[in-house]
């Protein structure tokens, strides 16, 4: 039986609106990931998927107010301190934002940038820095990793820069890999590039990961087990398969059906044939 790496019980987040006032906005979520196993997070603008995550990880501000319990190899992530986290996030847990765009400092070049994480994170010397920048674009099948790595983010595309940042992450080996809705703002030939190279971490890196998406079809391409939210609630959990072909949710049912349209109405246009819903 695999280990479970994170074991979230009961998280409950709060919004505090006035002294006397706290509205609950995740409501008693509950969830497991195990070594190598891909949970992915479905709900639309608004469920709480995104807000999830970063109460998990140390990232709300003092307007929140986080409870339950979070153990992330036994460790209790909610009861570290700032300094703790901040380590834990940088080594063990490693997140990659939607747009990479404003992930990139747009004063430094991306060697700059680079090089600032392989200080903080690894005792690497200087010209073992620059080979260890060449190697990551290279697994990245980043074309010229030589000359990219002078350049600005201003001068490399959105999924360049994604493939650097999904580089970065995996450079140090973490233990988990957070993906918050990474291809929503590039466009859809980066998408399913950027898609296949998940899913080819996921086969070789063995690492586990927690996929954030709005798209049922990108979570069935690489997710084990799924986690369905609307409005801060855990609506369904499970195996993926069982989730689309037997959901009793009939929010859950909806969104089903709103991917099967998408496909029959692509195939009837691409391929001029329907497929079976």
């Amino acid at each position: 039986m695999q280990e479970n790496i994170l074991m979230v019980k009961n998280l409950n987040v709060y919004f505090k609106h006035r002294k006397n006032y706290n509205e609950k906005i995740i409501d008693n979520v509950s969830f497991s990931i195990s070594e190598g196993e891909c949970v992915g997070i479905l709900g639309e603008s608004g469920s709480g998927k995104s807000i999830t995550i970063k109460s998990i990880l140390g990232l709300l501000d003092d307007n929140f107010e986080v409870r339950g319990g979070a153990l992330f190899y036994g460790k209790d992530l909610l009861k570290e301190s700032p300094s703790n986290m901040r380590k834990i996030r940088g080594k063990d847990i490693c997140m990659i934002l939607q747009n990479p765009m404003t992930c990139f400092d747009p004063l430094y070049r991306i060697y700059n940038q680079m090089e600032e994480t392989f200080k903080e994170h690894t005792n690497l010397n200087k010209e073992n820095i620059y080979k260890k920048c060449i190697e990551t674009l290279e697994i990245m099948k980043i074309k010229n990793p030589k000359e990219t790595i002078k350049k600005y983010p201003h001068q490399l595309s959105g999924g360049m820069l994604q493939r650097i940042m999904i580089g970065l992450a995996l450079s140090v080996e973490p233990k988990l890999l957070i993906a918050d809705e990474p291809t929503t703002a590039i466009d859809s030939i980066s998408q399913n590039s950027i898609m296949e190279e998940f899913i080819r971490i996921k086969k070789e890196n063995k690492v586990s990961m927690i996929f954030i998406s709005h798209d049922l079809g990108i979570l069935s391409k690489i997710s084990d087990k799924m986690i369905v939210m609307k409005k801060g609630k855990v609506l369904e959990s499970g195996n993926i398969a069982n989730i689309i072909l037997n959901s009793r949710d009939d929010y859950t049912n909806s969104l089903v059906s709103k991917r099967m349209a998408v496909m029959k109405k692509f195939n009837s246009i691409v391929y001029n044939r329907e497929i079976e819903a």
